[in-house]
């Protein structure tokens, strides 16, 4: 459902992008002989910071190009031709242009780093919910089992579970505490550009005691998790350490 729902927004901002500045440049048509150009290239303009407040830049930066096509077209003498006789138009067309694309890039920075904000605001309700479990007390494979699926969720794993103790800990990729994962050779993986393995290890630990891990199986190639959310995983990981080693968990079986 997701992938629809961002596709059919992406559509839309594109027909607006085109159809917007077409339609605004129509309807000034009937005053073009009265209205100043400088003033229909800011109501222009207008139309261009509606889109890019979509987020999208290739949208923006199409509107940008409309409107300045359709200004040209329509606003500048001669009319209904692509055709510019006037210095002072040609540099009104070019600002249209220039001052879309830079509002675009803004706009984009800006819906970005909303949802940057947004993210990490719900990271930070996780881990808040994880502490205030570990603070209520309650079964450990209760706040297993709630931690395992949030980092499935965090790190865009296929499956996480958690294998108590440090038998059988064998040798797979490991997600360190600073964030970075290494292969069993020690060489640190670039999660970013090459995925997480199929398996990786989160060691849960206290004060230098291991009491377990969790284990994640990703898809191959399709896991990429930020530097970010890998540093929340290790916080989920160290909530249990405390957990399990202070007892504020009632022992119990876990998958």
């Amino acid at each position: 459902m997701r992938p629809q729902r961002v596709l059919g927004r992406a559509q839309l901002a594109i027909l607006t992008a085109l159809a917007a500045p077409l339609a605004l440049t129509a309807i000034l048509i009937p005053f073009r002989t009265s209205l100043p150009n400088t003033d229909a290239a800011l109501v222009l303009i207008l139309v261009v910071v509606a889109v890019a407040a979509l987020g999208s830049r290739p949208a923006g930066f199409l509107a940008a190009l409309s409107a300045a096509v359709w200004f040209d077209f329509f606003l500048t003498r001669p009319y209904e031709r692509f055709s510019i006789t006037r210095a002072a138009d040609i540099e009104t067309t070019v600002l249209i242009l220039v001052i879309g694309m830079a509002v675009t890039e803004i706009a984009v920075w800006g819906r970005r780093q909303q949802l940057a904000a947004t993210r990490r605001a719900g990271y930070l309700d996780g881990i808040n919910l994880a502490a205030g479990a570990v603070a209520a007390g309650g079964s450990a494979s209760a706040l297993i089992d709630d931690v395992s699926g949030r980092l499935a969720r965090l790190l865009s794993a296929r499956d996480c579970r958690f294998e108590h103790g440090v038998a059988g800990l064998g040798r797979p990729a490991r997600l360190r505490h600073d964030g970075q994962v290494i292969t069993p050779d020690d060489q640190v993986l670039a999660v970013e550009r090459d995925a997480l393995p199929a398996t990786t290890e989160l060691l849960v630990e206290y004060r230098g005691v291991l009491r377990g891990r969790f284990l994640l199986t990703a898809e191959p190639g399709t896991a990429r998790p930020s530097v970010e959310q890998r540093l929340v995983a290790v916080a989920f990981a160290d909530q249990v350490g405390a957990a399990l080693a202070d007892g504020s968990v009632r022992p119990g079986v876990t998958n």
